[in-house]
């Protein structure tokens, strides 16, 4: 993995809706909301972040992952010198950038689709899309049938064995990369993409600018078969995902301490690897929304930003705003300002994504080291972060009153006076090789020796 992903903490928008797009492209001259952009940057820096996921962007006619052309911003978001001019301002503020690739399908306005809609089997793209058969019809009354992602017709899945459809995508992220100094690629739909191709793009993307970052979204399956097997450095961690919200939800902390062990314990399955945490994105419901209790918000950002892997939050997320899909996305990519965010409930917890953002960049051992339980109760759960720094134990408790702890330490780890770096003034003294202390409601501790 590239060291600056590793002690990263992301930022992520969805721009066709934070920025106010209309759902659908009406056509016409572009609109320059992109440059609202830019006032986003305060509001990303002030809970500490310093690398942006931004995406999708490209013209596209609904959602932004049905594309229509790769190098053209969209007409709803203003044109590629306002993207440039919008993304200058937050390299110069020094934050990394992520864009949202689309490369499994294309939208059905994307040109080479459009030939083949009109030339039939004379299309010279006939080849570039998957399944292309010319016995049949598809439902849109196309003189053949192809397939889509996920069965959705109006996502035309690419064949990307195709050498024309990978070097039409490879010159698109190669002139991402020279335009806007691109750091990186969410790639979308990653567990369906061919693994040549996604071995063939981290080639690539390495070969423009090293220390490139290749992050999939994957849902279900074996990790590692993207992150190394594909050649990509990190995935999207959905069941780290699910463990943290239904922990709490269900008073069950053994749930996602079992999460943990399997995943980064001593005999993790991925022990070593940075995935991204995240509470919430535009593909599901709001945080806000799927906890039963607001206040599980505070705890579970603890232990967002202090279990291994690589935060990420979703515009609007580090104040608690709401949102279900009801039953399409757009409630989950809603139209925002940033002066919005200070109407919003939980104005605390963007102080504590600060606070814990600022932790993550003083102790190398939050962003690098080991993973090891300490122990674990239906609704308290304490965890060691060892090698790379100083030792860091951090206990969480999601219950509505106080709780006390109590945790041996590992062998070889420092007696003596240990302090609260998440809570400043309190101190705890080593007895007969234990730390012990209480656990305020929905809160947690940052524990490291002096």
């Amino acid at each position: 993995m590239s060291s600056w992903a590793e002690d990263a903490f992301f930022y992520h928008i969805f721009p066709l809706g934070a920025l106010g797009a209309p759902w659908t492209n009406p056509g016409g001259d572009p609109v320059p909301r992109i440059r609202d952009l830019a006032a986003w940057m305060e509001p990303a820096a002030a809970i500490g972040a310093d690398a942006l996921l931004l995406g999708p962007l490209w013209e596209s006619g609904t959602h932004g992952y049905d594309t229509h052309d790769y190098t053209t911003l969209d007409r709803r978001l203003g044109t590629n010198d306002d993207l440039r001019t919008a993304l200058a301002a937050w390299k110069a503020r020094g934050f990394r950038l992520v864009f949202d690739g689309v490369f499994n399908h294309c939208g059905r306005g994307f040109g080479p689709f459009l030939d083949l809609v009109s030339q039939g089997r004379d299309s010279r793209y006939a080849g570039w899309f998957a399944g292309v058969d010319f016995q049949s019809r598809s439902p849109y009354g196309d003189p053949f049938s192809y397939e889509g992602w996920n069965g959705h017709l109006s996502l035309v899945k690419f064949n990307l064995s195709h050498p024309e459809v990978r070097a039409y995508l490879l010159g698109a992220v190669g002139q991402w990369i020279d335009r806007y100094d691109l750091d990186g690629l969410r790639l979308d739909a990653a567990d369906v993409i061919d693994p040549a191709f996604l071995r063939e793009l981290s080639a690539f993307c390495r070969s423009q600018k090293p220390g490139f970052w290749l992050m999939g979204e994957v849902i279900h399956g074996d990790y590692t078969a993207w992150a190394p097997g594909a050649g990509l450095d990190s995935v999207t961690n959905y069941e780290l995902y699910k463990g943290l919200w239904s922990s709490h939800n269900d008073s069950n902390y053994f749930e996602l301490a079992w999460t943990l062990n399997r995943q980064f314990g001593p005999q993790g399955i991925y022990r070593g690897q940075r995935f991204v945490t995240f509470g919430d994105n535009h593909d599901v419901d709001r945080l806000a929304s799927t906890l039963t209790d607001p206040a599980f918000l505070y705890p579970h950002a603890i232990l967002s930003a202090t279990v291994p892997g690589i935060p990420m939050v979703y515009y609007g997320t580090e104040v608690g705003i709401e949102g279900k899909k009801d039953p399409g996305d757009e409630p989950l990519r809603p139209a925002l300002r940033p002066q919005d965010l200070d109407a919003l409930p939980h104005q605390p917890l963007r102080q504590l994504w600060r606070r814990l953002a600022t932790l993550r960049r003083q102790e190398p051992t939050l962003r690098r080291g080991d993973y090891l339980q300490a122990f674990v109760a239906h609704e308290q759960f304490g965890f060691w972060r060892l090698s790379g720094g100083r030792p860091i134990l951090v206990v969480v408790n999601s219950a509505k009153g106080e709780a006390v702890w109590s945790v041996a330490l590992p062998p070889g780890l420092p007696e003596g006076r240990w302090i609260d770096l998440l809570n400043p003034g309190e101190t705890f003294e080593v007895r007969a090789t234990r730390l012990e202390g209480t656990l305020w409601p929905r809160w947690g501790r940052v524990i490291a020796p002096v």
